[in-house]
């Protein structure tokens, strides 16, 4: 079995990002990351994105708010963020604190600075197939994965476990737009085991840690894991590559779709800043 590392991914959307840098004429676009309180899964992607930001020498301003900043408070502090022309794209963490309306929030997010596709007009672009507009970054990297490794979708079952707007509902329109005939699997999904095993390649994001073995997994598939798990204190994901043994392929965790996803993050970022100029 192939491990497909994320990096070796990374490393190509890095020269396409410093290609697309090259057009900017030694203007440097800046990341806005937007975040209330202080969650240890949101500080951890931060930090990533900040350092993958700094070695691609682009520029981050984290604006943090208060767990207790009132509803319409962070909403007009969001607009100031929004329309800061010196701001060229948003990462905004989600999700927010029960008190605080979201929907309002997403509604006055700039489509053209939303690097995570979370408003609605990216994600109708996505689901309509269109080209511009930003996709969620992980669901994109998945994507990028599949690409950089010369995988062909065409004409292939591919098996989404996952239905999320995040991951599930886009990379499976991603993959429909590649020609793919496209399966959405759930908690509902009726032999979910033999749907899987039927997969060309099996696209796993179901938020349950080594859910997925050698029994959901056909011959020679190819095994994306989008899983972020914590057991015992360690990182795992969807998939118990341990038991895994008939896969042709497989992204492992860590080292896989989250080592791409701030790279795709950087990309939107130039592109965004492209877009302005």
């Amino acid at each position: 079995m192939i491990l497909l590392y994320g990096a070796d991914t990374a490393n190509v959307i890095k020269e396409e990002i410093e290609s697309m840098l090259k057009s900017l004429n030694g203007y440097t676009p800046t990341l806005g990351i937007v975040r209330i309180g202080a969650n240890p899964a949101d500080l951890s992607y931060e930090k990533g994105a900040i350092k993958k930001m700094e070695s691609l020498s682009l520029n981050t301003k984290v604006f943090e708010f208060d767990e207790s900043i009132s509803s319409d408070e962070f909403l007009d502090e969001f607009k100031k963020i929004n329309t800061d022309k010196n701001i060229d794209g948003i990462l905004l963490f989600r999700p927010l604190p029960k008190h605080i309306d979201e929907k309002k929030v997403i509604d006055a997010l700039d489509e053209k600075k939303d690097l995570d596709g979370i408003s609605y007009k990216n994600i109708a672009k996505i689901f309509a197939g269109e080209k511009e507009g930003f996709a969620p970054c992980t669901a994109k990297a998945v994507m990028k994965i599949i690409e950089s490794n010369n995988i062909e979708l065409e004409g292939k079952n591919v098996v989404v476990v996952g239905r999320s707007m995040v991951i599930g509902k886009p990379v499976a329109m991603m993959a429909l737009s590649k020609n793919a005939t496209v399966t959405i699997c759930h908690s509902k999904t009726k032999n979910l085991k033999e749907v899987c095993k039927n997969a060309d390649v099996l696209i796993v994001a179901v938020g349950r840690a080594k859910m997925i073995n050698e029994e959901y997994i056909g011959d020679n598939a190819i095994v994306i894991d989008v899983g972020i798990n914590f057991v015992d204190g360690k990182l795992c994901g969807d998939v118990d590559l341990s038991n895994v043994v008939n896969a042709a392929m497989a992204t492992p965790v860590p080292k896989g779709v989250g080592a791409v996803t701030t790279s795709v993050l950087a990309e939107h970022l130039v592109i965004a800043a492209k877009n302005k100029s």
